[in-house]
């Protein structure tokens, strides 16, 4: 009997020892468990951590940088460094600091009397400068701005926006604390063009600005929403207030900043040709539809003559239709031709080794007429051959962007010589003033014509024509003057955006800037 109770308790002391066993190796194997997760927790804590502040720096990264970048942009996105390189951290830093340093200017306050909406014409120096009148226009109108539609309808058939030319989002932040500038009309509003309720017009050319308050404001007020057709010279050039006219100024040499595509591809221009020297920009204007609209067929044959003639004929609003070329070149209404644009250089003592960048766009019948240029000047060069074609891919097909390529080149230049007063020569020679009278070699092509038969007939020897040349224009290079005023006579005045006088640094008029040789 003891023996068997003691077999039973030995046993029961062996089934409780090995389920104590058990016991406790569940136990400890629960408590690895625990531990095992704890430390598997505070891991995943850890990198929850981490990926949760590498998150947040880098929107803090972002949202700075977009912030600090004014209105850049997607140029954080494309062409800004990481943030986690050292180099580019410093170089982050350096330019957060300068941009710090630009604080945006307070946005006006002003009651709204409606929105105004433009559509220019023309090409990009056209625009340009109706741009900067319908800026002034519409603040002093106290109306919001919609951003101007471009030309897309004219010889050139150019189908850029405002936003593939020019930084649409510094044009709208940079001239807050004047305007308040929409890229588009808000919905409520919208719906009311959409269903017609809108007023379209061409104003008046060369009108005062009190023309706008009293005639447009009142048709601003009553449809709320007015769009103007047509903006080119809309604006008279004198007798304007003081702030419309730095308006004006503010707008084309501060608001109207190139894209960041074309500024930088316009460096790389301006950074080749500065490698190898000092350059000239020749603004020629020898294209075939410029000799169309002029009817200027100087140096052309009989075959060019009329293929010329039904260029002009084509276009129904090109309104001169007949048209008497030596008369109107004698009067000095004729872009010069290659050949009258060498002995004039050559006249003015240019150096035959200087680079020239010719700002153009292709010239009729090309290299036949440009033979003789190339012969005295062979350093002559065009953003083709600079570039390669890589570069200029997404430009191709687009007039308006390959002139701002050249409207940048030619600011630059040491001298800028347009053959013609055309737009683009008449705004570069007033963004080259503002810039401080750097040397614009304003051509009288009166004269130049009729002292040029006189060589070319023998009338005058070479000494003779170039010291008439010379003599001519001293005073002709780009000299701090007043602008011409002719009342009742605006077209004939001298062109606000060529001489913007308002807006520069004073400097003597008896200090003429020199013509020297280059």
């Amino acid at each position: 009997m003891c023996r068997l109770k003691d077999c039973e308790e030995s046993k029961r002391r062996r089934k409780w020892g090995i389920m104590g066993l058990k016991t406790a190796a569940f136990a400890g194997d629960k408590l690895e468990k625990l531990r095992n997760s704890g430390v598997v927790s505070r891991s995943r804590m850890k990198l929850w951590i981490i990926r949760a502040t590498t998150s947040i720096f880098l929107w803090t990264c972002l949202v700075q940088l977009t912030a600090l970048s004014e209105t850049r942009g997607l140029r954080v996105l494309k062409g800004w460094p990481s943030c986690f390189s050292q180099e580019s951290a410093a170089a982050a830093a350096l330019d957060a600091q300068s941009h710090l340093a630009r604080v945006l200017p307070p946005k006006r306050v002003y009651k709204n009397n409606g929105y105004l909406m433009v559509s220019c014409n023309g090409g990009l120096n056209q625009m340009r400068a109706a741009i900067c009148d319908m800026v002034a226009i519409a603040r002093y109108l106290n109306v919001t701005l919609v951003v101007p539609e471009l030309d897309k309808t004219s010889f050139w058939n150019d189908p850029s926006e405002f936003e593939d030319i020019f930084d649409v989002d510094h044009f709208i932040t940079s001239l807050r604390d004047e305007v308040r500038i929409l890229k588009e009309l808000p919905p409520r509003v919208k719906r009311r063009v959409e269903l017609g309720i809108i007023y379209t017009m061409p104003p008046v050319s060369w009108s005062d600005i009190s023309y706008y308050h009293n005639q447009i404001l009142p048709l601003i007020q009553k449809y709320k929403v007015v769009h103007l057709n047509r903006t080119d010279a809309r604006l008279a050039n004198n007798d304007q207030p003081m702030d419309i006219q730095r308006l004006r100024c503010r707008v084309n040499f501060g608001a109207l900043r190139f894209t960041p595509q074309i500024e930088e591809l316009g460096r790389k221009v301006i950074k080749i040709l500065r490698q190898n020297g000092p350059f000239i920009v020749l603004h020629l204007r020898y294209e075939m539809d410029m000799l169309a609209f002029s009817g200027c067929t100087q140096g052309c044959g009989a075959d060019e003559v009329e293929e010329l003639t039904q260029m002009r004929y084509a276009y129904p609003w090109w309104k001169e239709k007949v048209i008497d070329s030596d008369m109107k070149r004698r009067e000095g209404l004729c872009p010069l031709t290659p050949e009258e644009t060498v002995l004039t250089l050559r006249a003015l003592d240019i150096d035959r080794n200087i680079q020239i960048y010719i700002a153009a766009g292709e010239i009729y019948r090309g290299e036949r007429r440009l033979s003789s240029l190339r012969a005295s000047y062979p350093n002559l060069v065009r953003k083709e051959t600079l570039l390669d074609s890589s570069d200029l891919r997404y430009f191709q097909n687009h007039s308006s962007q390959m002139a701002a390529l050249d409207y940048l080149v030619s600011l630059e230049s040491d001298i800028f010589v347009p053959t013609y007063d055309g737009n683009m020569a008449k705004v570069v020679e007033g963004h080259r003033r503002h810039l401080g009278y750097k040397k614009t070699i304003l051509l009288d092509r009166k004269l130049l014509v009729e002292l040029i038969d006189k060589y070319n007939s023998g009338s005058l020897n070479w000494d003779q024509f170039s010291t008439a040349v010379k003599d001519a224009h001293v005073e002709r290079m780009g000299n701090p003057t007043k602008r011409l005023v002719i009342p009742d006579r605006p077209k004939e005045e001298d062109y606000f955006y060529a001489n913007p006088y308002e807006c520069l640094e004073t400097q003597s008029e008896d200090e003429p800037l020199e013509l020297t040789s280059i």
